[in-house]
């Protein structure tokens, strides 16, 4: 093709006549058989029709623009460049000279001028195409000779490719279709399918040639890398604007309310995202409180230094649900009763499997009944309370007329295997910046009810004290099976913007969620949503809901991992999110990073244990060479006793016996009286015996810390 050979030169050589010369020489046979990168990018197969051009098995058709309206439209051209098809652009911008734009236009406005007085003289009734055109002109004669604007002559190609005519012709139409409604028509390029094709491909030949005048403010229009900016002077870094690479950086608290979205299908990324927003919230002085169903955040809480409560039958941590909030300045006692009243009825509606009217009634003054057994009325100090336990309730709702059904169904919550879940005085204290209740290990039929109370729970500990927080329900597909929990996490979207609390919502069964009635009620009471990668099915279900475009509906299906649509108010962008390589290693989620993650903590773990082995080995030789060297050099020494000389006896005795040997060696004295008296001039005082200790103690404080 010609303009391969442009790019990389020919490897034929032409004779005289302009005809190809065959190789004969060794060289040139060797020298044409090369395989080179022109023979890799050209086609199998190339056809020149008037109409199109055949490429291999793929067939492309460029067409050019021939007429725009009188005014373009910002944007007017995403349509385009977002459209779902296989398709080049190419746009050549031509600058025309000031001075020569201004001498045509000067003779066009007298050729202008010359027919409206014309149509006057004659007394016919003036043209508003004419006036308008004059009007057009002369503003444009002053905005270039006021070097306000700038001429120019552009050339609009575009070339579909298609793998048949009949596709080609849909894609066609498709294009027409968006441009003709603005007012821009296209046209093919009969008998110019090479030269259009040459104009398309990247090598900056406008060998087309059809070109339309424009100034710079239209022109400026047909930009096609056009995206919002969601990068403002404070709040923290979300990702990479996929569109133009800037950085999205946003405060979740500037928004009417604080609250967020998280919609994704497993793997792609939701779990990632929020361990990362929550790593860089805590920087900015924010608490953050997680209900992690799947214990995702233990790591994060341990780098962190905060909280862990493993919520379970057989964890150590318990929370009382008749607990009562100390009430607020602007509330009163009465109204915290009552609030929790109803909200224990829910509980309990959860926990015995729904209730009738007539049951509803009985649970709500069983529990009445209850506090009142405690001395709790509107009117006590809930500062100085003693908050009962679910086997009071049972015992008050055993002693109620037509209860044996309830009380039944409770016994087990009380006496029964799911006894230790909810009968136990509160222990739980969530004092620190980073809290997780995790609820992996609760059985799925109390994990609802779980999710339910430790929710209720942190509610009243937000109530009690306003400071900035942001509460994390990972997973809340499951508060989503209960009207009740569901409602609750609903009024806490509705409410928590009083008490500076946001609400971030993480979940992958989207159709679940919206079909809830309170699951699209918490999606619009959201002013941030983060879109991320989708399932066809959920995808249908998202661009109803957010009104999406065909191409954002597209978008999020071939997202990649940690990419997606990002709303913020009015404004939405695609963000791909990005971590640092020390957010990545305590945050991610993968299995294979994390089992890594593991080993090089146990291989760490048995180097600093063997070390310190090594360590306390060596200080322990130290310590015992010290001793030696300090007590030679300041106990006695003692005297080695002197051997009696032998005495010669010239009678031949009998040897001893064995007793007698023995009672020999013991009578012997080994020491004279004078080594002995030396010994006793210089004793071992008490405070020599002190001072020893004393410092032998010095010296093992010093070496073993």
């Amino acid at each position: 093709m010609s303009f391969l050979d442009t790019l990389f030169g020919s490897k034929k050589k032409n004779t005289d006549n302009g005809e190809a010369a065959l190789p004969v020489l060794p060289s040139e046979i060797y020298e044409s058989a090369l395989f080179e990168l022109q023979d890799r990018i050209a086609p199998s197969a190339l056809k020149v029709d008037p109409k199109s051009l055949d490429l291999g098995d793929k067939i492309a058709r460029t067409y050019f623009v021939i007429s725009y309206p009188r005014f373009l439209t910002d944007n007017w051209f995403s349509p385009i460049i977002n459209l779902d098809k296989i398709f080049d652009v190419s746009i050549f911008i031509h600058p025309i000279d000031t001075v020569t734009a201004l001498r045509q236009f000067q003779k066009k406005v007298a050729e202008v001028q010359s027919q409206i007085t014309a149509r006057e003289s004659k007394g016919l009734v003036r043209d508003p195409l004419l006036d308008t055109a004059f009007a057009d002109l002369e503003s444009l004669r002053d905005s270039l000779q006021q070097a306000q604007e700038k001429m120019f002559e552009v050339g609009l190609y575009i070339t579909i490719y298609a793998s048949n005519e009949n596709e080609l012709y849909k894609t066609e139409n498709e294009i027409k279709s968006i441009l003709e409604s603005k007012l821009i028509y296209l046209k093919p390029a009969l008998f110019q399918q090479e030269d259009g094709f040459n104009s398309v491909i990247p090598i900056g030949n406008d060998i087309l040639g059809v070109h339309q005048k424009m100034n710079s403010e239209p022109l400026s229009s047909i930009f096609p890398f056009t995206s919002f900016d969601l990068t403002s002077n404070k709040g923290i870094l979300y990702g990479v604007n996929r569109h133009n690479s800037s950085l999205v950086i946003f405060d979740r608290y500037s928004l009417e309310n604080y609250n967020s979205v998280i919609f994704a299908k497993s793997g792609s990324g939701k779990s990632f995202t929020t361990k990362l927003e929550i790593l860089r919230t805590l920087m900015f002085d924010t608490s953050v409180i997680v209900i992690d169903p799947e214990k995702e955040y233990l790591y994060l809480a341990e780098a962190v230094g905060g909280r862990y409560f493993n919520i379970s039958l057989s964890s150590e941590h318990h929370i009382n649900p008749f607990d009562l909030a100390i009430p607020r300045d602007d509330e009163t006692a009465g109204d915290i009763l009552r609030a929790n009243i109803i909200n224990l009825v829910g509980l309990f509606r959860i926990m015995l499997g729904g209730l009738t009217p007539e049951e509803d009634a009985i649970i709500d003054r069983a529990i009445s009944e209850t506090y009142a057994l405690k001395d709790i009325t509107p009117e006590s100090d809930f500062a100085n309370i003693e908050p009962p336990l679910l086997s009071d309730f049972e015992m008050v709702l055993s002693g109620m007329d037509g209860t044996d059904t309830l009380v039944q169904k409770l016994s087990k919550y009380t006496h029964g295997s799911w006894s230790s879940f909810i009968n136990q005085p509160t222990n739980v204290d969530i004092n620190q910046k980073f809290i997780v209740f995790s609820v992996r290990d609760m059985e799925d039929e109390l994990k609802t009810a779980a999710m339910y109370i430790v929710t209720h729970f942190i509610w009243n500990a937000v109530r009690k004290e306003l400071k900035k927080r942001l509460l994390v329900v990972d997973e809340a597909w499951w508060m989503m099976k209960s009207d009740d929990t569901a409602s609750f996490l609903y009024s806490i979207a509705k409410r928590g913007r009083k008490y500076y609390l946001g609400l971030a919502t993480i979940t992958q069964d989207v159709e679940d969620f919206m079909k809830s009635p309170y699951g699209i009620a918490i999606v619009t009471n959201s002013s941030m949503q983060f879109l991320m990668k989708q399932s066809p099915s959920s995808a249908e279900v998202l661009q109803k809901t957010f009104n999406l475009t065909d191409e954002e509906k597209y978008l999020l299906l071939e997202s990649g991992v940690g990419e997606g649509i990002f709303f913020a108010g009015l404004k939405h962008v695609a963000l791909k999110v990005i971590a640092s390589h020390t957010e990545e290693q305590i945050i991610t989620s993968d299995p294979s990073q994390v089992l890594a993650i593991e080993k090089s903590k146990k291989d760490l773990l048995q180097s600093e244990s063997a070390s310190a082995e090594a360590q306390k080995e060596k200080y322990a030789k130290e310590l015992t060479e010290a001793v030696r060297i300090r007590e030679e050099s300041i106990l006695p020494k003692k005297e080695e006793p002197q051997e009696q000389p032998a005495i010669e006896v010239p009678v031949v005795q009998e040897p001893p016996t064995l007793e007698e040997s023995f009672e020999e060696t013991f009578k012997e004295d080994p020491l004279s009286d004078e080594d002995t008296q030396s010994d006793k001039k210089e004793p071992e005082t008490e405070e020599s015996k002190h001072s020893i200790a004393d410092e032998l103690k010095d010296l093992e404080e010093k070496l073993f810390g």
